[in-house]
């Protein structure tokens, strides 16, 4: 970051800003680039769903286990440190994270306690949390 670059405010993007590599310029802002890729596919997804345009529930229950799985496996070699970051991959595993976000959206606006929607954010946020408890800094990076 360059001294006339300007720090966005975390609840624009949630990155300080020696991680702004993982963000896209919005004018003068970074914004996260899985967030930018995440929301508004979730978005469409849900949308379509609300609307009555959505696969059987046993599809929906396998879209939801089964495509977040590349974006779960990106996130956990990137903070145990085997792998660096890549915007491109990035993206990759984000456009079907995004799928599977927008039918849970949509399973829970039609019924909160869908089991299916809990499980899978319950187990997924669990291991992604004790890969990031175990992670690697990258080099050069200081979290201080």
């Amino acid at each position: 970051m360059t001294r006339t670059e300007r720090v966005t405010p975390l609840w624009l993007s949630h990155h300080w800003p020696e991680d702004y590599d993982r963000c896209v310029r919005v004018g003068t802002r970074h914004v996260c680039r899985r967030c930018i890729v995440l929301y508004p596919i979730a978005f469409a997804v849900m949308g379509l769903s609300l609307v009555g345009v959505r696969p059987p529930s046993w599809v929906e229950a396998l879209i939801l286990v089964v495509l977040p799985l590349p974006a779960l496996v990106d996130y956990i070699v990137e903070h145990l440190g085997l792998v660096q970051p890549s915007a491109s991959r990035l993206v990759a595993v984000t456009v079907p994270l995004g799928l599977a976000l927008g039918v849970g959206f949509g399973r829970y606006l039609e019924s909160p306690g869908d089991l299916w929607c809990w499980v899978v954010a319950g187990a997924y946020s669990l291991i992604a949390l004790l890969a990031f408890l175990t992670m690697r800094r990258r080099p050069g990076h200081d979290p201080t």
